[in-house]
């Protein structure tokens, strides 16, 4: 999927290899990507590069993606925002559409599902949604409760402890944590 004239994307995450190996897949796409690691970056990048497009990661460190969407559509109203996150959740993913993201992935992803995404194609070729048989486990419904009052709480720790009725250690180790993730159904066992 290469595009007629060059287009720019901005890469937001950071895992350095993970924008090294995203922006060279892009970029053999015909599209012209540059790299920020956390939100000062991003910011600088959007002003200077004026891309079209944004891969932004939901985690950059300390700092929230979900926080950094309205700031960027700041500096360039038209962007078209792509978030990636290792820990969806359907919370995170309606937070994100809410502050102005147009399409939500988990990652792993590849290069032909974020260029699908980005210019509003339907991905259902490459990314064909697993219906689950089964309820998922308590863990991960926990985990997206959490994400859920975090979010409404504009990433505010201590006033999160407080709503989910926790000490703010607690709620922080359990932030720390890996969500489980869900068992594919689509793969026979074996």
């Amino acid at each position: 999927m290469a595009t007629e004239s060059t287009e720019r994307i901005l890469v937001v995450d950071d895992d350095e290899t993970f924008v090294h190996v995203l922006s060279r897949a892009l970029g053999a796409r015909g599209f012209e990507v540059s790299g920020a690691r956390d939100a000062t970056q991003a910011l600088a990048a959007c002003a200077e590069h004026r891309p079209r497009y944004v891969v932004l990661d939901l985690k950059l460190g300390s700092e929230s993606g979900l926080a950094l969407i309205p700031r960027l559509l700041a500096v360039r109203p038209d962007l078209r925002i792509l978030l990636l996150t290792g820990y969806a959740s359907i919370a995170t993913a309606v937070e994100a559409i809410k502050r102005g993201a147009h399409d939500y992935l988990a990652k792993p992803v590849d290069a032909d599902q974020v260029v699908a995404a980005l210019l509003g194609e339907s991905a259902s070729h490459v990314n064909a949604a697993v219906v689950p048989d089964a309820p998922p486990p308590l863990k991960r419904l926990e985990w997206e409760h959490i994400q859920r009052v975090l979010a409404e709480c504009d990433g505010n720790i201590s006033e999160a402890a407080r709503r989910l009725g926790l000490h703010r250690r607690t709620l922080q180790r359990k932030l720390a944590k890996r969500p489980v993730r869900e068992a594919r159904r689509d793969v026979p066992p074996g």
